[in-house]
């Protein structure tokens, strides 16, 4: 892991953007407002009402003058190329990433995993939520509990450069301007970490460890997905050998079985290091975040897993700033005291033998899939 310190961006405003009517109205707002360029990356554009609405509201920007770039997931966004002719009849420009084969490179597993938009380069979202009913809510289900980070200020020319590079396949590199002393005063800072391993990133990687490695009280991870590698586990174990609190939210419902299995599978791990483990009963539970301290927070897409480290497209916000990490701080707590904790003596209760052998099996047929989903034929790249 490298040991060069982390630079820092700054925004004039960072706020904790929760998934359901929060993050849509202010998605929406996002869009109503723009004025000049709105760009749209995610995995997932669910042709549902929830994609339509957001699909409405974009066609309405683009007939007012907006230029529009909407990148998506060909794989994640499937359901939405049957709408894709009615988007380009109206100039917006929209593309699907990576295809599962192509004539140039072979990836089997690489997909656009980031979620972010940008408008005007002033304002941005970033976080792990996708645009689908799941993520909004209905009548008659919740919300999957998500986060993102709105972000206003300089930063965001930042991530708008990022969001053209992407749809136009440039890999110009990315540059942080260090502000002048007097220009960062009541500014927020922030650091915008990206992993792509087909292209040499692990931001979002080593920021995770650095953290963890620098934890001096407590950790608190959002963990959906949780399969951590041999390098995360170490840096929990050590940290809890230091005497940090360590605790863990696990979705109790999930949306994939066999994920669900594989991640039981690391509870006998947590448990043996006085990790505390707590699962969100209420809906699934698709968070990908983590506090430090009270001091050091960071929001995205990315899942603690080997899919999310070697293979995918994430994007993950860090505020190194204490009072958005404390106050973010004191929502997870509220979040885990609304949550199922799981003991030792509990889980081995509940757990059959029958679980034990389809956790076994659902762990490593889990890392064996991801091993040969993150293979790659030919050449490093873009992959699109």
């Amino acid at each position: 892991m490298s040991k060069k310190p982390a630079t820092v961006d700054y925004a004039d405003e960072v706020r904790l953007v929760q998934s359901g009517d929060d993050y849509f109205n202010k998605l929406t707002q996002i869009i109503a407002d723009a004025q000049h360029e709105l760009h749209i990356q995610t995995y997932i554009f669910e042709n549902d009402d929830t994609g339509n609405g957001i699909a409405a509201a974009l066609i309405k920007a683009a007939q007012r003058g907006v230029k529009i770039f909407v990148l998506l997931d060909s794989y994640g966004s499937s359901s939405f190329k049957d709408k894709a002719p009615e988007l380009l009849k109206n100039n917006i420009r929209l593309r699907f990433f990576a295809p599962l084969f192509t004539y140039k490179n072979i990836y089997f597993g690489r997909r656009l995993h980031h979620k972010i938009i940008v408008a005007d380069s002033a304002v941005a979202l970033i976080g792990g939520i996708n645009i689908a009913d799941k993520y909004k809510g209905t009548a008659t289900e919740k919300a999957w509990l998500d986060y993102a980070v709105l972000l206003r200020g300089d930063v965001c020319k930042q991530l708008q450069k990022i969001c053209t590079d992407f749809y136009y396949h440039s890999r110009s590199k990315r540059k942080s301007n260090t502000p002048h002393p007097t220009e960062i005063i009541n500014k927020i800072p922030v650091k915008i970490n990206q992993n792509d391993w087909l292209n040499y990133k692990n931001e979002i990687s080593i920021s995770y460890l650095r953290s963890i490695n620098n934890a001096k009280t407590e950790i608190i991870i959002f963990g959906s997905y949780f399969l951590p590698g041999y390098l995360f586990r170490r840096a929990l174990k050590k940290a809890s050998k230091r005497g940090v609190n360590i605790k863990i939210l696990i979705s109790g419902i999930s949306d994939v079985t066999l994920i669900k299995y594989a991640t039981r599978y690391m509870y006998s791990f947590l448990f043996k290091h006085n990790i505390e483990i707590y699962e969100w009963p209420h809906s699934v539970m698709h968070g990908k975040a983590a506090v430090v301290d009270g001091q050091w927070s960071t929001v995205g897409s990315y899942n603690i897993n080997w899919l999310s480290a070697y293979s995918s497209i994430e994007m993950n916000v860090a505020v190194p700033d204490a009072a958005f990490s404390s106050q973010f701080s004191s929502h997870v707590h509220d979040i885990l005291s609304n949550s199922r904790k799981i003991s030792y003596e509990q889980f081995r209760m509940e757990q059959t033998f029958l679980d034990k052998v389809k956790s076994w099996l659902g762990f490593f047929t889990v890392r064996a899939s991801i091993v040969i989903l993150s293979a790659y034929v030919n050449r490093r790249g873009m992959g699109d």
